[in-house]
């Protein structure tokens, strides 16, 4: 493995790890942030949701999460990418289970696993398999 080949996929691992975390807290804080008792249903309720702490740091952490999946989406293969970040699935299930004490059947277990053995698959491959051009200086994009 060349220098260039393995600092892209150190990169693309941190950028991975940034999308399923930003992700999985993103949409944690706006769960926690809304009340059980709020129903949404016009564009102000939601616009005045916006301003509760929680909502707007789940906001922050989302808007960090496309932000860095385009990124990832710029360097590596999105058959890649889904199916490598797909692991926040899980993360939101055991975040759900010990944060906001959901019950989660053995059903939604058995499709974690599923979707574990999906990425133990996919993340052994090369992230990208797209021929890449040289930037000017002698690296790859």
């Amino acid at each position: 493995m060349t220098s260039d080949t393995a600092r892209l996929r150190l990169k693309t691992w941190i950028c991975a790890v940034i999308v399923v975390f930003s992700n999985a807290f993103g949409d944690f804080f706006m769960k926690r942030g809304l009340p059980e008792s709020a129903h949404l249903s016009g564009p102000l309720e939601f616009i005045g949701a916006l301003f509760q702490p929680w909502v707007a740091l789940g906001v922050v952490l989302l808007i960090v999460w496309q932000l860095s999946r385009m990124a990832l989406l710029s360097w590596a293969d999105l058959s890649y990418v889904l199916p490598v970040t797909s692991v926040g699935y899980v993360l939101v299930a055991l975040i759900g289970k010990v944060l906001l004490h959901e019950t989660i059947t053995g059903r939604r277990w058995a499709g974690i696993v599923l979707i574990m053995a999906g990425v133990a698959l996919v993340s052994g491959s090369a992230p990208s398999t797209t021929p890449r051009e040289p930037e000017p200086g002698g690296g790859l994009r």
